[in-house]
């Protein structure tokens, strides 16, 4: 299952469909506190999430689940990502880091890597 947490809504949306029309098993979720207590990390074999968030950001959600031992791939996506913040979501374990607006085959590639599926 792949969750996405995102939010701004057209975009999460946006992302559903997009991954729906590749097969791909979506939930969605408008923050990473909203994601945090679903309980749904252990389901989650990829995480897509925004970096600038309301609230916890999607750094600061990936914080947490190192801290709690949860390590779920993720995919960051960001209109407004730096070199900076990158290297601080790599370092943490992110699967890639994409600028918005990114290419959808790199997404699914990405998904597919976080998955253990690669084609």
């Amino acid at each position: 299952m792949v969750a996405v947490v995102e939010d701004d809504e057209s975009c999460r949306l946006a992302l559903q469909r997009l991954l729906r029309s590749a097969g791909f098993t979506v939930q969605l979720f408008a923050s990473a506190e909203e994601f945090l207590k679903s309980g749904m990390q252990h389901e989650t074999g990829c995480l897509i999430t925004d970096i600038r968030m309301p609230g916890m950001s999607g750094l600061d959600l990936q914080a947490r689940l190192n801290a709690d031992h949860c390590p779920i791939p993720i995919i960051f996506i960001t209109a407004h990502g730096d070199e900076k913040m990158r290297l601080q979501a790599m370092r943490g374990g992110a699967v890639k880091f994409l600028a918005k607006p990114f290419d959808s085959a790199v997404l699914f590639e990405g998904v597919r890597a976080a998955l253990g599926n690669e084609e």
